[in-house]
C-alpha cells in the first residue's frame, strides 16, 4: 500500500485514497469529502494504484504452497473439484425407543379461544428413528382424494395441511400408507401401514377435545394414534343406531336375573312334584338384584310350574319357601287366591318339611 493508491474498508463503508501514515499500522484515507480518515492498514484493501507512484520493483509470484485437506468424517463417493464443500444436512438425533414405529395423526385450531370459527391445521407426528414415506387422503364418491404426500423425517412433526370447518365433512374418514426407512445405514425391516381412521368431526366443536398434555404439541391438540410399538392401531366403528340398540338390549339384560336355570324340581314316589324356591337354588349370581327383584323371580317360578301343571287334576306340588319372615308364603297364598282358585293348597309335611313349605293340589 502506497500514498496514491485507492483503498476500500473491508469492515466498514466506504474508501478513498491514501494520503499517508502514521507508523506501521495507521493509513490516512482521503475521503470524497476531503476528510482524511485513520484506519487500521489491515482493515483496507487495494483497489487501485496510482500510476504515478514511484517505479515498483518486479517481484517473481510466489509459488504458493498446496492447501492440506481439511479433516472430515464425510468421504466423496466421487471425484470432486477441489473447491467442493460436502452439504451439511440435518440429522435428528436417534433414541434407543425410537427403534420402534410410533405415529400419529394431530389436529390443532390456529386460535384456540375462537373454536366456532377458526381454522385447523393438521400434523403428522413420526416419533420414531425412521424415514416415513406417506400418502394422506381421504375417501370420495369416485375413489380417494390424495390430500398430501411426502417424506417425514425420524422425531419429526411435519404440518400436511390446513382446512376450515367446511371441509369437516372430507374428513370423516381418512386413510395413512406408511412405509418405513432409514438413510445411509441399515436398519430393521418394518411392515407397510394402512390404515383407515375415523374422525369424530363432532369434537371439533368442543373446547374440552383439544387436550394440552401431548408431549409433541406446546398448544391443544387432538392426537389420534396411527401405529403404536409397530402394531397400526385398529378403531372399532360403532354405528350410532348400532349403540342405541345395543344400550337398550343391555337394559334389558340388565333387568333380567344374571342366570336362569330350571328350577331344582324332584319327583317323588307318589309323583309329588317339589320344587325348591330358595334363591340360592334358582340363580348361580343374584350381583345387583333387590329382595323385590329376588322376589318378582320366585313368583315367576311360582306361575311357570302352575301354568305347566294346571291341566293335571289332582297333580301334587310342593313349593319349599323357607321359613324366614314369610314374605315368600304370604306372597304365593296370594298368587293361589287370585289366580289359582280352583286349587287347593295347605302346609306341607311337617315331619319333612316344618314350616317351610306350601302343598298345592290342581282341581
Amino acid at each position: 500500500m502506497q500514498i496514491g493508491d485507492k483503498v476500500r474498508f473491508l469492515f466498514e463503508t466506504g474508501g478513498g485514497i491514501v494520503k499517508g501514515f502514521q507508523g506501521k499500522d495507521i493509513v490516512l484515507v482521503e475521503d470524497e469529502n476531503g476528510f482524511s480518515i485513520p484506519m487500521l492498514i489491515r482493515e483496507c484493501v487495494v483497489i487501485d494504484t496510482n500510476e504515478y507512484n514511484f517505479e515498483k520493483k518486479t517481484v517473481a509470484p510466489k509459488k504458493e504452497e498446496p492447501k492440506k485437506p481439511a479433516k472430515t468424517t464425510v468421504t466423496p463417493l466421487r471425484d470432486e473439484e477441489d473447491d467442493f464443500e460436502p452439504e451439511v444436512t440435518y440429522r435428528p438425533m436417534e433414541r434407543r425407543e425410537g427403534e420402534k414405529l410410533n405415529v400419529a395423526l394431530a389436529f390443532v385450531p390456529v386460535d384456540i379461544k375462537q373454536i366456532s370459527t377458526t381454522i385447523f391445521e393438521a400434523y403428522l407426528v413420526n416419533d420414531s428413528n425412521y424415514y416415513l414415506s406417506y400418502l394422506y387422503a381421504s375417501p370420495t364418491a369416485g375413489g380417494m382424494k390424495l390430500r398430501a404426500q411426502g417424506i417425514i423425517e425420524p422425531n419429526t412433526k411435519l404440518f400436511i395441511e390446513e382446512f376450515g370447518r367446511e371441509q369437516l365433512n372430507e374428513l370423516e374418514r381418512v386413510n395413512l400408507q406408511l412405509i418405513a426407512f432409514k438413510e445411509e445405514k441399515n436398519y430393521m425391516k418394518k411392515p407397510a401401514v394402512d390404515v383407515e381412521l375415523r374422525i369424530d368431526t363432532v369434537k371439533f366443536y368442543k373446547l374440552h377435545t383439544f387436550n394440552t398434555d401431548s408431549p409433541f404439541f406446546d398448544e391443544p391438540a387432538l392426537v389420534y394414534e396411527i401405529v403404536r410399538d409397530d402394531r397400526p392401531v385398529r378403531q372399532v366403528y360403532v354405528e350410532a343406531d348400532d349403540l342405541k340398540e345395543a344400550l337398550l338390549q343391555k337394559k334389558k339384560e340388565d333387568s333380567r336375573p344374571r342366570h336362569t336355570p330350571q328350577p331344582a324340581r324332584k319327583q317323588k314316589a307318589d309323583n309329588t312334584i317339589e320344587v325348591d324356591l330358595h334363591i340360592h337354588e334358582l340363580l348361580d349370581n343374584t350381583n345387583g338384584m333387590t329382595s323385590g327383584d329376588m322376589l318378582n323371580y320366585q313368583l315367576d317360578v311360582f306361575r311357570r310350574t302352575m301354568d305347566e301343571y294346571r291341566g293335571k287334576k289332582n297333580q301334587r306340588l310342593v313349593f319349599i319357601h323357607g321359613k324366614g319372615e314369610g314374605v315368600l308364603r304370604n306372597a304365593l297364598l296370594k298368587e293361589l287366591k287370585s289366580k289359582y282358585g280352583s286349587c287347593l293348597s295347605q302346609d306341607a309335611s311337617f315331619r319333612e318339611y316344618g314350616f317351610g313349605a306350601l302343598l298345592v293340589i290342581i282341581k
